[in-house]
């Protein structure tokens, strides 16, 4: 694919969603809590931390809570997103710079950051390959990937396709993720790999365990974390 994709702009629901606390909760802070545990033992300094896809800037307080990073740069696609993400920005307790560029042609120099924060972004870039190879490029040696990332499972269901919108042609499976992360280069043991299979994420928006029914044992994961390392 040549030049810059278009834009693609969320539904006016989209957004109102990406703004609620259910989101933050149940959505955010749930996928940090589970990229956390996949985390790599021992003590490890995010100095610079990158926020590929910020949206309105919510992450913001969560990455310098968890992190405590000297500095977070916060990349996203959208045009406006100095008008949605600054006031998040000016209120977080760390330094955060707002970059508005394509995430397959980033122009940060190489192995500039220690960790790349990628939440529920990714399914709505075109050049995945692009962009997975711009990650392993910036990150500085042994860094790290945190990326969450809803599946073609959950993104193709009818809701979703109702209520949100995305490039449907390059939506994936978590093996297929699993596997672009691995050939762009970076070390994804088993062990960092997480499918939950939360509520929010199946095609039934939890109903049927609401009412009493069973969930079913094996179901084709519809959420993916990982914890990606970018060899020494």
């Amino acid at each position: 694919m040549t030049g810059h994709p278009p834009f693609i702009e969320e539904t006016r629901f989209g957004n109102w969603f990406l703004k609620t606390a259910t989101w933050k909760a149940y959505v955010l802070c749930a996928a940090l809590d589970d990229l956390q545990r996949l985390l790599p033992p021992g003590e490890r300094r995010f100095d610079r931390v990158l926020d590929v896809g910020c949206g309105f800037g919510h992450s913001f307080a969560e990455l310098a809570r968890r992190f405590a990073p000297a500095l977070i740069v916060a990349l996203d696609a959208d045009p406006k997103l100095r008008n949605r993400s600054e006031g998040a920005a000016a209120a977080c307790a760390r330094p955060v710079q707002l970059h508005a560029a394509n995430a397959a042609r980033m122009d940060f120099p190489d192995a500039s950051f220690d960790l790349v924060f990628c939440h529920q972004t990714f399914h709505h870039i075109v050049e995945q390959e692009q962009a997975m190879a711009e990650f392993f490029r910036v990150l500085k040696p042994n860094g790290l990937l945190l990326l969450a990332e809803s599946t073609r499972r959950y993104i193709h269901s009818l809701p979703i396709r109702l209520l949100f919108r995305h490039p449907m042609n390059v939506q994936k499976r978590a093996a297929e993720y699993v596997a672009m992360i691995r050939a762009a280069g970076f070390d994804l043991p088993d062990g960092r790999i997480s499918t939950p299979y939360l509520w929010w994420s199946r095609p039934d928006i939890g109903f049927l365990e609401w009412i009493g029914l069973r969930v079913p044992r094996n179901p084709e994961p519809t959420l993916l974390n990982v914890v990606a390392t970018r060899p020494r």
